[in-house]
């Protein structure tokens, strides 16, 4: 797919990986749809991007933000669609382990709503995370949503072609969900990365580039990417 003209919505556009999504969208020439619960945590809005505020869990927004942007031809989630919950699955707290999946339910709701408005040829992409494959200690739930994930897009994607849908699913990232600041962040980082084949934190434009090869790549679909710094090697 050559994106230039193309029209995009990215759900958690507003920053991290979403907003690096939409970045790289409007550089290449399509117009983009960034939406998110916070829609001011974008700030000023980067050329070629128009902000909306949408909460993926509210089908009856969904199904009106999509109806103002039909047709549209690229459509990214990486809404987490509310807390998550980490902790040892023995002392978890299990309101919390359902919450979690406020992110898987989230991402059907868009795929279900948004697919019927969607051009011909038009790609999908979610994001899951390196857990769902190789879970560490406390990750139980994220683990758990995130495979999830991705049996979905294996399973939806015959049902929806010619329409592709796929997944890209990060290693650690270095975005805004981590608040800590200087060295307390980068101490952070470099403990959670220290054994990793890539020794860092990845960052939010490096996801991004996954999800512009899924998005741009028509033989794509039904599969995972992992942007992870050798996270399942590790």
């Amino acid at each position: 797919m050559n994106v230039s003209g193309k029209k995009a919505i990215v759900f958690g556009g507003t920053s991290g990986i979403g907003l690096a999504t939409a970045k790289q969208l409007a550089a290449l020439g399509a117009t983009v749809v960034a939406t998110s619960r916070n829609p001011e945590k974008i700030g000023e809005a980067p050329e070629g991007v128009t902000v909306a505020k949408c909460d993926v869990r509210d089908t009856a927004a969904l199904e009106e933000l999509f109806a103002e942007h039909a047709p549209f031809d690229i459509l990214v989630s990486a809404a987490t669609g509310g807390d998550r919950a980490f902790g040892p699955f023995l002392e978890m707290d299990m309101d919390g382990f359902k919450s979690s999946f406020d992110k898987l339910w989230g991402y059907a709701n868009v795929v279900r709503f948004g697919s019927q408005h969607m051009a011909d040829g038009g790609a999908i992409v979610l994001v899951s995370g390196s857990p769902a494959r190789k879970s560490k200690p406390g990750q139980s739930a994220i683990s758990s949503v995130g495979g999830a994930v991705e049996a979905m897009v294996r399973a939806i994607a015959p049902e929806i072609a010619p329409l592709r849908i796929n997944v890209v699913s990060p290693g650690q990232i270095d975005t805004p969900m981590v608040a800590l600041k200087g060295n307390e962040r980068e101490e952070l980082y470099r403990k959670m990365t220290e054994n990793h084949v890539i020794p860092r934190a990845g960052r939010a434009e490096e996801v991004a580039q996954g999800i512009m090869f899924a998005i741009q790549n028509d033989f794509v679909t039904g599969t995972t990417i992992d942007v992870d710094g050798g996270w399942l090697l590790s």
